[in-house]
């Protein structure tokens, strides 16, 4: 017998989990889609700074908000911003844990999640190849092993190449000029304390030239650093991330004249250096209501990293499409309606402030251009030492 969900989410990552656990406390429940085939099976990403009126009204709602203060990163919420020579900018000081914006490690907070759902939910390994509408107005899903079902409602929570998206808009990522190498020091005080005592414990922004390092301690002592540069896709494909030690002497050419603590992120980097392309759909990306179907997360509104909104937005797309299914179970196109137009006003606000700072960052004086950001956006009356 063909297998039929009345509800199934594509993909496990912070949204789709959020809406698949919110709907089990009210008792309903749905089945999510992943391709990974373990809750390890890749990294998944660095510290994550969990918004009051987003990320954290998520949890609320998922009645996980007190199990997420006790994993919080205490001292992580701080922030410097530094030039290639490492003058510090500004220093912000942790609020020891009492911050609106507490940080916390990605995959600690997926494995909350993930553990907060009954078993059977999350489908692993599942690879979508192809999704179609039928008919009678549900819609198909297809696995790459042949295996397939229908659903009367599918959310695309697939990040940003998302199978699901095309059901409802044309719009694909666009890369942004900027890429990301993710690079590691473990231990890092002990082993490499000059570099350690410049970035400190919370998260630093070096930028100069047109390039920088984003940098973040996390509770294990790590520190992992995106070494960011403005270039081609095709010059980034010409780089043999393969040979680390061949890779490490092209990106340390293009940083040859930063402070050598800054460089040892380069130089000294544990394990493989990895590329991350930065892309974006376009800011203010909509759909006209297609039924049956909806997205969230990256899938909806892919933005750079550069408003510290893509997890938050996420997560409170998924509380609030799971909110707005509970109170209209007798008409969820309703539901779906009124959760979309709310998720695409905020959404296109956030990309849009994504696509400003992202130009910022990487334009001239970035540091101070970055610094004058971060005193009117974001620090309030906290402890600040700026020039």
């Amino acid at each position: 017998m063909p297998i039929h969900h009345p509800m199934a989410i594509i993909g496990a990552g912070l949204g789709g989990l959020i809406l698949a656990r919110i709907l089990h406390v009210h008792g309903v429940q749905t089945v999510v889609y992943e391709l990974d085939a373990s809750a390890d099976a890749r990294p998944q990403g660095g510290m994550l700074d969990i918004h009051t009126g987003s990320g954290q009204m998520a949890l609320r709602a998922a009645g996980l908000y007190e199990a997420f203060r006790a994993l919080i990163h205490v001292g992580g919420d701080g922030m410097r911003i530094l030039d290639k020579h490492a003058t510090l900018y500004l220093d912000e000081v942790s609020s020891g844990g009492d911050d609106e914006r507490p940080e916390i490690h990605r995959r600690v907070l997926r494995d909350l999640l993930l553990n907060s759902l009954p078993e059977g939910t999350i489908r692993r390994g599942a690879r979508v190849t192809a999704v179609r509408r039928l008919d009678n107005g549900q819609h198909e899903v297809t696995f790459a092993d042949g295996g397939s079902f229908t659903t009367d409602l599918l959310v695309g929570a697939d990040g940003a190449w998302s199978k699901v998206r095309p059901l409802v808009s044309a719009a694909v990522p666009v890369y942004s000029g900027i890429s990301f190498v993710e690079a590691r020091l473990p231990d890092a005080e002990r082993r490499f304390p000059a570099t350690a005592a410049v970035v400190g414990k919370g998260l630093t922004f070096a930028l100069a030239d047109e390039q920088g390092l984003i940098v973040h301690g996390e509770p294990d002592g790590q520190l992992e650093a995106y070494v960011a540069l403005k270039i081609s896709l095709d010059e980034l494909r010409r780089i043999d991330f393969s040979d680390t030690p061949t890779a490490r002497v092209t990106l340390l050419a293009a940083f040859a004249d930063w402070d050598p603590r800054l460089q040892a992120f380069i130089t000294e980097a544990d394990g493989p250096l990895v590329p991350r392309p930065v892309h974006a759909l376009p800011v203010g990306h909509r759909w006209d209501r297609v039924s049956g179907v909806t997205l969230l997360g990256d899938a909806a509104h892919l933005m750079s990293p550069f408003a510290g909104e893509g997890a938050n937005l996420a997560m409170q797309d998924g509380a609030e499409l799971a909110l707005a299914l509970l109170a209209r179970p007798q008409n969820p196109e309703l539901a779906l309606t009124m959760y979309e137009h709310a998720m695409f006003s905020r959404s296109e606000t956030a990309a849009a402030e994504s696509a400003q700072n992202l130009a910022l960052s990487f334009g001239p004086d970035a540091a101070v251009a970055l610094l004058r950001v971060m005193e009117h956006h974001i620090l309030g009356d906290r402890e600040v030492v700026s020039l």
